[in-house]
């Protein structure tokens, strides 16, 4: 919640704030658990820079790797999917989902990808990932695949209310005073086969 109200804050009415106006210092507590990505040579999304926290959790230098490598293959599609509308400017994403260390342990995180105006430089996504719990395991037993729970655009062209608290999924709510993105966005949703679709979004 802290990334996102800083992240809202800066932009104030328009879609997504300057790269130039994002000051780490502002957010210097939160650095550890941030990445940001950009765009490859082929329009992918890569990892431009990711927090020391994230690299340990996944046990390895995330920078220049591909957004899309830490997701099992069959959700692939919709990370990525995700990640560009975050790119693009559309929207800011939120992903639920379950991560599968090295030696089959589980722990459940929340995700939270947000559009950056990169200006010359193309566009870029400030984002944050979040472990629901905290076990022991963690940072010494790599994370090796990402599973999608559930998922949620959130318009960046309109104002968003994040008053309410309800629950995004059946998963845990993200750990810390400020709680999760989605639950703080009053989201709640259906569940199709292994995903959660989440209503809302554009009407028109």
């Amino acid at each position: 919640m802290a990334l996102f109200q800083y992240w809202n804050r800066l932009r104030g009415s328009r879609p997504a704030p300057l790269r130039t106006e994002i000051e780490p210092a502002d957010i210097k507590q939160l650095l550890p658990d941030t990445f940001i990505l950009e765009r490859d040579r082929s329009a992918e999304p890569v990892f431009r820079l990711a927090g020391t926290r994230i690299c340990a959790t996944y046990g390895k230098e995330l920078r220049g790797n591909a957004f899309l490598s830490l997701w099992a293959s069959e959700d692939q599609g919709v990370a990525g999917r995700l990640a560009r509308h975050a790119l693009d400017g559309a929207a800011a994403a939120v992903i639920t989902f379950e991560g599968t260390s090295r030696d089959g342990r589980q722990n459940h995180f929340e995700l939270l990808i947000l559009p950056v105006d990169g200006g010359r430089e193309g566009s870029r996504a400030l984002g944050t990932i979040q472990p629901c719990t905290r076990p022991f395991w963690l940072g010494s037993d790599p994370v090796v695949e990402n599973h999608i729970k559930g998922f949620r655009l959130i318009y960046s062209d309109r104002k968003p209310q994040v008053p309410a608290e309800r629950p995004i999924a059946p998963a845990p709510l993200a750990a810390g005073g400020g709680g999760s993105v989605a639950a703080h966005a009053g989201i709640h949703g259906r569940r199709i086969r292994h995903l959660v679709v989440f209503e809302g979004g554009r009407g028109d």
